[in-house]
């Protein structure tokens, strides 16, 4: 779904007009960066968490030449979905 598909589907739910929700998102999305920049979890009842992990730096080894690298510590995104999320995935028929 594109970012037009979602304001439309949120317009037709709420009634709101395209620029508040636009707004809505807009603020929820620089709220949430924010929030993980913080190293804060975000969780969304009925959705999931969202948190910032550390990977630690590890040696990876080139499968076609054998060359032996030191890849650098990052932080990723990690999310965990909540039970109502994951039951509702269950049931949908693929």
């Amino acid at each position: 779904m594109k970012h037009k598909d979602l304001t439309a589907a949120l317009q037709q739910q709420t009634g709101f007009q395209e620029t508040q929700i636009n707004d809505l998102l807009q603020a929820t999305t620089e709220t949430m960066i924010e929030l993980l920049a913080e190293d804060k979890a975000v969780s969304i009842q009925g959705f999931g968490t969202l948190e910032v992990r550390k990977k630690n730096e590890r040696v990876s080894v080139h499968p076609g030449t054998g060359i032996r690298m030191l890849v650098p510590p990052k932080l990723v995104l990690n999310f965990k979905q909540s039970p109502v999320l994951k039951d509702k995935l269950k049931n949908v028929r693929l």
